[in-house]
């Protein structure tokens, strides 16, 4: 009689086993879709927030001035700009670091944005997604914001420049809970961040 203590198993189970698995891990990597999206959000934000406060933090204690330019889809481009006293005309700005968003966060807004936007009306409406005064010096017509060694927020108009109030805001698009929203007073420099959250029915910024 032919013993059958050493059979293995057979294709028809190895198979079996692998389906399985596979099975496993798609439903497994289905229901992290979610946590994985919400990480690339709150990396973005994360991101955008810390750049804000340490450049501006950064202005005051070197007693500079630093550039953030926020251009669309994702990028922050951070410049030192050197300080002569006026008439003479400042030196170029020079370029300390670039910052990019996860690729499917971008600055942008969606429809059902509150109008006006976090923190009242001097933030714009909700229809733009990066709301600063426009450079003129450099990257001309494109918004930006100019940290004073007083720690204002200005723009590049002059020395020094115009208090600039603004909000940038942050979406995956087709997710609009998904949304942020990051504020800056202009005569403070002080920075406020935001989610977008649906309170009885009503669409509204909630300070986070």
């Amino acid at each position: 009689m032919t013993s059958r203590k050493n059979r293995g198993f057979s294709l028809l189970e190895l198979l079996i086993v692998i389906a399985i698995g596979f099975t496993m891990a798609g439903v497994t990597f289905m229901a992290l879709m979610p946590l994985f999206k919400e990480n690339h959000v709150d990396a973005a934000y994360d991101t955008t927030l810390s750049v804000i406060r340490n450049y501006r933090n950064q202005a005051i204690i070197q007693n500079k001035r630093y550039i953030l330019l926020f251009t669309a889809p994702g990028t922050i481009t951070v410049q030192y700009w050197g300080y002569v006293p006026p008439p003479a005309v400042s030196p170029a700005p020079v370029t300390v670091a670039t910052y990019t968003l996860p690729s499917d966060i971008q600055f942008a807004v969606q429809a059902g944005f509150p109008n006006p936007g976090p923190d009242g009306a001097t933030f714009g409406t909700g229809a733009t997604p990066v709301v600063f005064n426009a450079c003129t010096t450099v990257e001309a017509g494109n918004p930006c914001v100019v940290f004073y060694p007083d720690g204002s927020a200005q723009d590049d108009a002059g020395n020094p420049g115009n208090y600039n109030n603004g909000v940038v805001y942050l979406t995956r698009p087709g997710d609009l809970y998904s949304s942020r929203a990051i504020n800056i007073w202009g005569t403070t420099g002080r920075v406020r961040g935001w989610r977008l959250y649906k309170q009885g029915g009503v669409n509204t910024w909630v300070q986070q």
